[in-house]
């Protein structure tokens, strides 16, 4: 199988959906030989974080001398992503060669007359195949949708099962309460096996309490009072907590405080089961660490900041990194959407801080079209306004990222920022268009 036959193939499955459940990836695997087994899974779940949680616990343990594999879903700036070992996305040829497996036992279900394996199923079995392959020493396993019906909730003994911040997301599939949502989470929570939880909402805590006990999991609930010596700025953050000292994070912004407190207690649990990670791999991994799309600066002419703050609890963190970080400071927004996010409740959040903004249509099939993010949030100024339509920030409906990126570069002055936020999904091509101009810029420059 080739790397264009074996996109051709997972494309092919798309038209299967996306189903919650685990009878199919269950005997995917049993077809392939419970792979999943023989790793040492680190199974992180939540509304907000998983991926910086994730992206803190990779460097540290790169640093401390593991092979660590990370499954990371969806991709930012290139599909291959999803599956990295020590930083390293899957070559094309191991995704084939390990998507031909796959493939084999899908047509074994099929002809056994099971339903055929949906796309992010079999994304996750090529993860514990190529995973197991590679003998990684650990493998941190980010859930999809929710934890309990997520296809890699196949894991039966994880080495620690980690819950990041849970807030209201995903209501059509998880529930419309934060219980019922945390609920869906704490699925992945399993029999006497460690729990790491980011500090929560009250409702959400009293839910992972009595899953933790109905399972004998002993539960450990990172606590901002051991936090101390708090700062961050645009180049990052900077803490200490007890148990562990004084670290740096290369990742800024108010919402990165839980996910690295997060982090911090799930490795003082790995070292309390015998992993062997020193407090100068703590800090010299946090010091390294990057994630593409959270508060990432991708241009300083101007500065440019991309950020996936796609719901409302993201929305108010952002808000707090705008007011701590851009204090009198003129920013303009490209902001792009899905559909079934509550972009309005995000608007209302974040609008009060721009001075102009730029919609986009996202390439994605769930995307909100450009002209209704922009009407929606000429709506939500209006109402914040009043009659007073002077202050009423300019919104335009851009045909496309690139129309968006270059008037945002063509209106904002050296000293002023740019900040594209909503879904991942289209964050590449804004990253994309941002070096193309720079580029664009230089040749000008040099003639």
């Amino acid at each position: 199988m080739t790397y264009e036959e074996a996109l051709a193939f997972l494309e092919e499955t798309r038209g299967y959906g996306s189903i919650l459940g685990l009878d199919n990836i269950r005997g995917l695997m049993e077809e392939l030989g419970n792979v999943q087994e023989e790793l040492a899974v680190i199974h992180i779940a939540g509304t907000n974080g998983k991926g910086s949680v994730g992206a803190m616990l990779d460097a540290v343990l790169r640093q401390a001398g593991y092979h660590v594999g990370r499954y990371s879903s969806p991709a930012v700036f290139s599909y291959e992503e999803i599956w990295q070992i020590n930083g390293v996305p899957i070559t094309r040829e191991a995704y084939a060669y390990h998507m031909e497996r796959v493939r084999a036992a899908c047509q074994r279900r099929v002809e056994q007359g099971r339903p055929h394996p949906t796309a992010f199923e079999i994304e996750t079995a090529l993860a514990f195949l190529f995973f197991r392959a590679e003998n990684c020493d650990v493998v941190l396993l980010e859930t999809g949708l929710g934890g309990s019906m997520d296809a890699t909730n196949v894991i039966f003994h994880p080495v620690c099962s980690v819950i990041t911040s849970v807030s209201r997301d995903h209501m059509a599939f998880l529930g419309d309460t934060l219980s019922e949502i945390a609920e869906a989470k704490a699925g992945i929570i399993k029999e006497g096996c460690p729990v790491v939880s980011a500090w929560q909402q009250a409702e959400v805590l009293t839910v992972l309490q009595r899953v933790s006990k109905e399972c004998h999991a002993p539960l450990t609930v990172a606590s901002s009072e051991r936090l101390s010596g708090i700062s961050y700025d645009v180049k990052g953050l900077r803490l200490a907590y007890e148990g562990i000292g004084e670290v740096s994070v290369h990742l800024t912004g108010a919402y990165q405080i839980p996910n690295a407190a997060c982090a911090l207690e799930t490795l003082l649990q790995l070292m309390r089961l015998g992993y062997t990670i020193t407090r100068d791999a703590i800090r010299n991994g946090l010091s390294q660490v990057r994630w593409n799309g959270r508060m990432e600066h991708v241009s300083d002419r101007p500065d440019v900041y991309l950020d996936g703050a796609h719901n409302e609890a993201a929305a108010h963190s952002l808000a707090e990194t705008i007011e701590n970080c851009f204090t009198n400071r003129r920013i303009t927004y490209i902001i792009g959407v899905l559909a079934d996010k509550e972009y309005g409740k995000m608007l209302s959040v974040l609008l009060p801080y721009c001075g102009r903004v730029y919609t986009v249509t996202p390439d994605n099939p769930r995307a909100l079209p450009a002209q209704e993010l922009a009407e929606c949030a000429q709506a939500t100024l209006r109402e914040r306004e009043g009659e007073d339509t002077v202050n009423i920030p300019s919104v335009i409906a851009a045909p496309d990222v690139a129309f968006a990126v270059r008037e945002a570069l063509r209106d904002t002055d050296r000293g002023d920022v740019i900040l594209a936020w909503g879904s991942l999904s289209y964050l590449a091509e804004v990253k994309k268009c941002v070096a193309e101009a720079a580029r664009d810029e230089e040749v000008r420059h040099d003639r």
